[in-house]
């Protein structure tokens, strides 16, 4: 019962966005802010983190705590850069290998965190 009145809900909403006036801007505002919100939670989660392991973080070696800071960073940039590169074919051979090498980052940095 209810799963009907949510699939009536959905319709309704998508209806008043096709046949409205100016509703794809609306739609756009809501994209946008939603994109927003989550951004900036990942962004108070990856604060709340970074406080609370702190000590951890600066207990690894330099150049380990190195690579874990450039596969974040090269993951922010790979996820930014996404559209780009996957609207051509080398773009997204690219971005499977800066995947890769982010992946190769974190369990790096991981393995060493786990030794110590």
């Amino acid at each position: 019962m209810s799963a009907g009145r949510n699939v009536l809900i959905v319709l309704g909403i998508a209806a008043a966005v096709v046949l409205l006036p100016g509703g794809e801007n609306v739609t756009s505002a809501v994209v946008g802010a939603l994109s927003a919100a989550f951004l900036a939670a990942l962004g108070w989660f990856g604060v709340r983190v970074y406080r609370e392991r702190r000590v951890e973080l600066q207990s690894l070696e330099d150049g380990v705590r190195a690579i874990l800071y450039g596969a974040l960073g090269l993951a922010l940039l790979t996820a930014t850069a996404t559209r780009d590169l996957w609207s051509t074919g080398p773009g997204t051979l690219v971005w499977f290998a800066l995947v890769a090498l982010v992946c190769a980052g974190l369990v790096t940095s991981w393995r060493a965190w786990r030794a110590y």
